[in-house]
């Protein structure tokens, strides 16, 4: 049977890895290296560059050797993340197709997954050579909080390679896989992941047979490469100080910088200090300048110092959430290569009172991971029940511009997850599902996966259609949503694809933004249920009017209508307290039509709140008018 590979595709390092003898094994690549720089390049000749040979000319030729692509993975051009990005690299970033990214590299222009697809070429070419079969199947790994179009980008990149993607893997959880192979004892662990563009905590008990995450968080849009740009930016700013030459607007100079800086980052992980010397560095009109330099690991820590305690910051959350004592975690796996840093381990081992665990590679423990999860996709290990985790919640956009959840944050995935919405106005007969990604209260603040209209739902009053809405996440992390008409059974469905990114917002801003504006966001979700409640509220009393107005006294019926009136004005206002007092004075007038009625023997009569427990769903109106929507519980499945 043809082997699966697994790969971890990293920022800045590769791996790549198959189960042998019912173990994982790392596949040395064409120039006998474990891991695989993710650059690719085209040389002055035109040929293409991948892996330690494109990055070796990389000094010479910066503007067409492209690295880091994993940072613009599935990402909008006008994304603030992306924008600060473009400034920081030496190739070009421009606005794609769809609103989309791409690179320039020699006289070509290429998208993301086209770039990422030439590091997986290389990978699948080397492991078939070493192997001496053809390989087809692959197991990519990711970081856990890739949002959906990063995970689709990520797939779309693999099959662009030439790979049938079998599975996507979050990478902490590829490394728990890797941990907690062919062990007895189950155990509670947290994984540390702070690789070259990414980090990730993830908190899971692991066992022989099942393996199951608790709580994931993270900064898809930080990791080691930040560090090192601090560092350039430390030197750039102390050269210019003493030449007053600013060499990080000359290309070639700032290439040698980002080397130099990212070599003595490394070498501070075991020494004191690091010299810097970068001869023939730039020249002014008295001659050449040189960079001669040293840098403490002291100083490397306080450019660091940052970063480091987001990380902890973003693990702490973590742990909140998992409900895990810190000392209930039995280790602390540490993955990727920033965790080498001394001071990085320090703050670890601060904040869990342990020493991490560096028993297992930390640019290869990923790879074994997702190798492991291959082998028991092709029936070479034994099944592992994998249970792993949305990292951000989903949902639809609802009255009032509200986000309804319907799948939340740490959900176990696979999974299914359905509710029923109706319609906003009499006689609608198309729906627009708004399918939505984060934790803020309001739509707009979310972002965006993608929209579709369900049409031709019989003409009916408001509230009688029932629209069921389908949420289902497969295990590679990826979103499918359906929308049906109970009644006509028309359905409609989107495979949110990784184009789809329309917002400019990124993971880790969705999350940063609830926190900070938690008491705005819950003003507006007020104010939106009050208006929604305010909205429903008038149409029953209008209809209470039509139907009964002729059998109760004027002097009810006038009542009525003033305070309809009140409300609608209200409406036009955003003071909640405002418009909850005119729904309460309505609410009290509306009960006279009631006992009006009951007065006069009648026994059916208005009601101030809607019968059924199907709530509205904002929806833009088909021919019948304009409608908005509310999420409802109904027919949720668990």
């Amino acid at each position: 049977m043809p082997k699966i590979l697994g790969i971890d595709l990293g920022t800045t390092n590769s791996a790549m890895a198959i189960v042998e003898g019912g173990t994982p094994k790392i596949i040395e690549n064409a120039e006998g290296g474990r891991t695989t720089p993710s650059v690719v390049a085209v040389a002055k000749n035109g040929e293409r560059l991948v892996g330690l040979v494109a990055k070796r000319q990389s000094v010479t030729n910066p503007q067409n050797t492209v690295t880091g692509i994993k940072r613009f993975m599935g990402h909008r051009f006008l994304d603030p993340t992306i924008q600060k990005e473009k400034g920081e690299v030496s190739f070009e970033v421009i606005k794609g197709d769809a609103e989309g990214v791409k690179v320039t590299m020699g006289d070509k222009r290429h998208t993301p997954e086209e770039i990422s697809a030439v590091i997986l070429q290389k990978l699948k070419r080397d492991a078939e050579a070493k192997l001496g079969e053809k390989i087809t199947e692959v197991v990519i790994t990711v970081p856990a909080y890739f949002d959906d179009s990063q995970r689709k980008a990520t797939k779309v990149a693999g099959e662009i390679a030439g790979f049938n993607v079998r599975r996507i893997l979050n990478e902490p959880t590829a490394a728990a896989l890797a941990y907690g192979f062919q062990k007895k004892k189950n155990e509670k662990i947290a994984v540390y992941d702070f690789g070259g563009g990414t980090f990730d905590i993830t908190v899971l008990e692991v066992g022989d047979e099942v393996i199951e995450v608790k709580a994931t968080d993270g900064d898809s849009h930080m990791g080691g490469e930040d560090i090192d740009r601090e560092i350039v930016r430390h030197l750039a700013g102390e050269f210019k100080k003493e030449n007053g030459i600013d060499i990080s607007k000359d290309p070639l100079a700032l290439q040698r910088l980002k080397e130099a800086a990212e070599k003595a980052k490394h070498e501070l992980s075991e020494v004191m200090e690091a010299e810097i010397n970068l001869p023939f560095i730039t020249s002014d009109q008295n001659g050449p300048k040189h960079l001669v330099t040293k840098l403490s690991r002291a100083k490397l820590e306080a450019l660091a110092e940052s970063y480091i305690s987001k990380s902890i910051e973003i693990t702490k959350r973590a742990m909140e959430v998992s409900k895990f004592t810190y000392a209930e975690i039995e280790e602390v796996i540490l993955v990727g290569g920033q965790t080498r840093m001394p001071a990085i381990v320090r703050a670890v081992k601060e904040l869990f009172g342990k020493e991490p665990n560096k028993s297992i590679n930390p640019d290869e423990v990923v790879a074994a991971g997702a190798a492991i999860q291959a082998g028991i996709l092709q029936g070479d290990v034994k099944d592992i029940l994998l249970l792993d985790v949305t990292p951000l919640s989903l949902g639809i956009e609802t009255l009032g511009g509200v986000a309804t959840k319907v799948i939340e944050r740490n959900t176990t995935i696979p999974t299914e997850r359905k509710q029923t919405f109706s319609t906003a106005a009499d006689n609608q007969t198309s729906v627009e599902v708004h399918v939505v990604q984060g934790e803020r209260p309001m739509a707009a603040d979310n972002k965006t996966l993608g929209k579709f209209i369900l049409d031709g739902i019989p003409p009916s009053p408001r509230g009688i259609p029932q629209v069921e809405v389908i949420f289902d996440i497969n295990a590679n992390g990826i979103l499918t949503v359906k929308a049906r008409d109970k009644a006509s059974g028309k359905e409609q469905s989107i495979r949110i694809e990784a184009s789809a990114n329309i917002k400019d917002e990124d993971v880790e801003r969705m999350k940063k933004e609830a926190e900070a504006h938690a008491s705005e966001d819950e003003k507006k979700r007020l104010l939106a249920e009050v208006r929604n409640a305010a909205e429903t509220l008038v149409y029953t009393a209008e209809k209470a009017i039509r139907d009964y107005g002729d059998k109760v006294p004027a002097e009810v019926k006038t009542d009525v209508e003033s305070k309809i009136g009140d409300v609608k004005k209200a409406l036009e206002g955003d003071n909640t307290e405002t418009l909850k007092k005119a729904v309460e004075d309505l609410n009290t007038s509306l009960q006279k039509i009631g006992e009006s009625m009951a007065g006069n023997g009648s026994t059916k009569g208005p009601q101030a709140a809607p019968e059924d427990g199907t709530r509205d769903a904002e929806y833009d109106a088909g021919e019948g008018g304009e409608g908005g929507s509310e999420g409802g519980d109904t027919n949720k499945k668990e």
